[in-house]
């Protein structure tokens, strides 16, 4: 970690989290990954004892009070454990009571947020519908009002924590005649309302025992206070629960995938092939340095992400452009530092000696979980294109095109 970059208090918070993931058991982590554990609600509880849930949230509702800097540092050592422990940490008190306390009522914030900071109980969140994912807006599940409740119909899937969760986040169509991005509403949905299945249904590659699972709704009804952002004030839920999805996935990430590099750089400081350790072969010494490049570079992107926002002086735009730079390009660097470890340690990295194998199957969901990276790079292209024409437009910077030989024959500049 950047340890030369925090302060003191900082330093301590690192060190808390670094003890919490190594009380984690063994055990816990081999019985998720062989889904005997389909969620651990013992580690939630511990998180909470320990007061490591809701880095960033108020310390009235049991959190932290702390920003993105110090959420992405505990971010990272929560992953050195398990990505799917880190998952569940990450959506529970970092997703949705971030929603909660942004967009909903006191009474909500009391029932749900501080006991869920406490370990007591659990928070999911229901995005993801069978008939796609990206397609957020054209999601499916709707909400119709009667009397004073409303009543939800649909079905979501790849529910991180489905079969553990207390509560779900949910958002439904509650006037379907609006524009897509002005019909949603985001309702909090309690287990115990009835009409509420879930089902642990998924052979997942990897990421296991976390409760992934299929969530149906039918004819559930809910009061229209467990609204968050009042009825078709879905989208602002959803366009700031972006930032703790996206930036929270990018830290956690790079935790996920160190241990493979701490584990190829002490498997190649010792393994000897024709005489001397692998380490001095270009061949292996070089994927191994570029992997801790690779770390660096997208602990460097988070960090300075996470300043951004932390900044409050950052326009949405580029906030939203930087959080998917830094969702897309840690992404790619774990899967590619795991894939060189796996490599550079070889044969027996490809068995369960070593946890190579596991990690590898994990941080594949990266890529893929809390928008793909295609949706990444089109938010990018989409927000850079923006501040290109909002430079042209400021004094003051400098016309580089202006800066070549030929400049002046603008006839060669053809456009159409």
């Amino acid at each position: 970690m950047f340890d030369f970059v925090m302060t003191k208090t900082q330093e301590r918070l690192r060190d808390e989290a670094r003890a919490f993931t190594r009380w984690v058991p063994r055990e816990m982590i081999l019985d998720m990954d062989a889904e005997k554990i389909q969620f651990p609600h013992g580690y939630l509880k511990e998180a909470g004892k320990r007061n490591l849930l809701g880095i960033r949230i108020p310390r009235e509702y049991g959190g932290r009070g702390l920003g993105w800097v110090d959420n992405a540092i505990v971010a990272e050592e929560i992953g050195v454990a398990s990505y799917s422990l880190a998952c569940l940490w990450g959506v529970g008190a970092d997703i949705v009571c971030d929603a909660i306390v942004n967009f909903g009522s006191e009474e909500l914030k009391q029932e749900i947020v501080v006991p869920l900071l406490k370990g007591d109980l659990y928070a999911a969140e229901g995005l993801t519908e069978p008939r796609g994912g990206s397609d957020f807006f054209g999601t499916t599940t709707k909400a119709v009002k009667k009397g004073d409740e409303w009543v939800i119909n649909g079905h979501k899937r790849f529910i991180v924590g489905a079969e553990g969760a207390d509560w779900f986040l949910i958002y439904a169509v509650t006037d379907p005649g609006a524009p897509p991005h002005r019909r949603l509403s985001t309702f909090m949905v309690p287990r115990d309302a009835g009409g509420v299945e879930t089902q642990y249904i998924y052979g997942l590659m990897g990421v296991r025992g976390g409760g992934a699972g299929r969530l149906s709704l039918k004819d559930v009804h809910v009061p229209e206070r467990f609204a968050l952002n009042g009825i078709n004030g879905g989208v602002d839920v959803f366009q700031h629960m972006m930032i703790p999805e996206r930036l929270g996935t990018a830290a956690m990430t790079i935790g996920a995938v160190r241990p493979a590099l701490e584990i190829a750089t002490g498997y190649t400081s010792r393994r000897k092939a024709f005489g001397r350790t692998i380490e001095n072969f270009q061949a292996v010494g070089f994927k191994v340095a570029d992997c801790a490049s690779l770390l660096d570079t997208a602990r460097a992107l988070v960090y300075s992400t996470c300043l951004a926002v932390d900044s409050g002086q950052t326009g949405p735009g580029r906030i939203r452009r930087m959080i998917s730079q830094s969702k897309k390009f840690t992404s790619e660097a774990a899967w590619e530092v795991v894939n060189k470890c796996m490599q550079v340690v070889g044969g027996i990295g490809y068995t369960n000696v070593y946890p190579l194998e596991r990690i590898l199957r994990d941080i594949r969901l990266s890529m893929i979980w809390v928008g793909t990276n295609e949706i990444m790079q089109l938010i990018i292209q989409t927000e850079w294109y923006k501040e290109y024409q909002d430079a042209l437009s400021r004094s003051g910077v400098r016309d580089v095109e202006a800066d070549s030989v030929n400049a002046h024959h603008i006839e060669e500049k053809v456009y159409e």
